[in-house]
């Protein structure tokens, strides 16, 4: 024990006697998150979010932001991101298709795959997508 503990415990003692050396709590108590939070962050990670929404997927703050604004369920993205660690999800690598939420999907869509399919004669076709991570095809 460092000097200044050792000091501490004998003022303790002096004025208390035996209760003075008993532990004391350190910091306050850990708010316990109920089980029933644990279901509903798994719950909707399962699911697709509301139409209005406008995403194709969650992300740990869109949820938390989510919970918070429409069931009024307060936890932290850290909270969520714990639990698809924990329960190894992974939304971001669905393996299932998501379909867009823009209206005007289906026609977009026709409009990529017939430039893909039967290019104009002379044309220089490029695709470009907002994510690093896809590769562009020459064709």
């Amino acid at each position: 024990m460092a000097p200044l503990t050792v000091d501490r415990c004998k003022a303790r003692y002096a004025e208390r006697g035996l209760a003075g050396l008993e532990e004391k709590r350190r910091g306050g108590p850990h708010t316990q998150v109920p089980p029933q939070v644990w279901a509903r962050v798994m719950a909707l990670t399962r699911m697709s979010p509301p139409a209005e929404s406008g995403l194709s997927r969650w992300s740990t703050r869109t949820l938390a932001d989510h919970l918070k604004r429409r069931e009024g369920i307060s936890v932290s993205w850290h909270y969520i991101a714990r639990i698809w660690r924990e329960e190894n999800l992974k939304p971001h690598r669905s393996g299932a298709f998501k379909i867009s939420k823009d209206p005007t999907f289906a026609e977009k869509v026709a409009d990529v795959v017939g430039l893909y399919l039967a290019p104009p004669g002379g044309a220089v076709v490029l695709s470009i997508d907002e994510k690093a991570q896809v590769v562009c095809h020459e064709r």
